[in-house]
């Protein structure tokens, strides 16, 4: 049986909104609404949407970066949002978060060396040797030379940065790690570099990894179940060859669409009109009644407009918020 490493309940994250000198709250953003998914020890969730669908904040609610507004987070089957500063304390070494800029998560005063061996002083494991001995490891272990540990970032590309930021989260041997767009801040000829990294080093060490990205071709890589999110919400959630071959949501056929042309092997159903539509985006202080990707949809009706779509499976393990799934997956566009 799959051990659950983490499992949300109906997450929810909604930030205030104040307005004059008295700071009188006169709404909220609704960043994240409402979303469950779960990771089994040792795989890879993908979490894609465009920018503003709310991926970084729920994995920053996840870390407890963020306190949520409303739902639970369950690691371990136990849950983090209740627990107290010493077993967040804890928690912080069993899960480990990436940034998406790897310039800015580094001081360009410290060198290398110094950055790396910081998660070893928080914590107190070991003394200076040890933290040494541990550091030049890491940097093995991201395949970077041992030298680079009297360097500073500024002498580094942006594949190396990374790299440096990987060590660093390793340093404390945690079990999960959430990676806010892992490749998008590197060359396209290192992008495959660091995703085959990130798979060596998921199978040495048995990492679960939540990866948060833009790009379906970075997640489909990399990832054991594809979540698409849209303003906010979930729209699809699958096997990446489920989601690739099968979309049954018109928001992910759109995303599907825009890579084709770099993707040979992804095979498109009939779609209609779905890219001759005008974005229109959404206002998260007051979201719309139905589905939130009405105003861009081809296989849009009155009822999509007015009821919200229920979360629901449509084939085996592929779930989907859509009326229209079934019309979706048969290419039957009315637009």
């Amino acid at each position: 049986m799959n051990e659950k490493i983490l499992e949300t309940n109906d997450v929810k994250k909604y930030f205030p909104i104040y307005s004059g000198w008295l700071r009188k709250r006169v709404g909220e953003i609704r960043a994240v609404d409402g979303i469950s998914i779960s990771i089994n020890k040792g795989k890879t969730l993908g979490l894609v949407g465009e920018s503003g669908s709310g991926k970084t904040t729920l994995g920053k609610v996840i870390m407890r970066i963020y306190e949520p507004s409303s739902g639970s987070v369950l690691f371990r089957g136990r849950d983090i949002t209740t627990i107290g500063k010493e077993d967040l304390a804890s928690f912080r070494r069993e899960a480990q978060i990436l940034f998406q800029d790897p310039a800015s998560a580094l001081n360009p005063r410290r060198k290398i060396g110094d950055t790396i061996r910081t998660p070893l002083a928080v914590h107190k494991l070991g003394n200076r040797s040890q933290q040494a001995e541990r550091v030049a490891e890491l940097l093995r272990l991201v395949q970077l030379p041992e030298e680079y540990i009297d360097r500073y970032p500024y002498g580094l590309s942006g594949g190396e940065k990374q790299r440096v930021n990987l060590a660093r989260a390793l340093a404390v041997n945690p079990t999960f790690l959430v990676l806010d767009e892992p490749t998008s801040a590197v060359d396209v000829s290192v992008q495959s570099k660091i995703l085959g990294l990130l798979t060596d080093l998921q199978k040495k060490l048995t990492l679960t990894y939540l990866v948060i990205s833009h790009n379906l071709v970075v997640v489909k890589s990399i990832s054991n179940l594809i979540c698409v999110m849209y303003y906010a919400k979930m729209m699809e959630l699958g096997p990446p060859e489920e989601i690739f071959q099968h979309p049954a949501h018109p928001y992910t056929l759109t995303l599907l669409s825009a890579i084709n042309v770099l993707e040979e092997d992804v095979k498109l159903p009939p779609t209609g009109e779905v890219s001759g539509i005008v974005e229109s985006r959404i206002d998260l202080v007051h979201p719309p009644q139905g589905c939130r990707f009405y105003a861009r949809c081809a296989f849009r009706q009155d009822v999509c407009r007015d009821v919200y779509p229920e979360w629901r499976e449509i084939r085996e393990n592929h779930f989907v918020s859509c009326h229209f799934a079934e019309s979706v997956l048969a290419g039957e566009g009315t637009k």
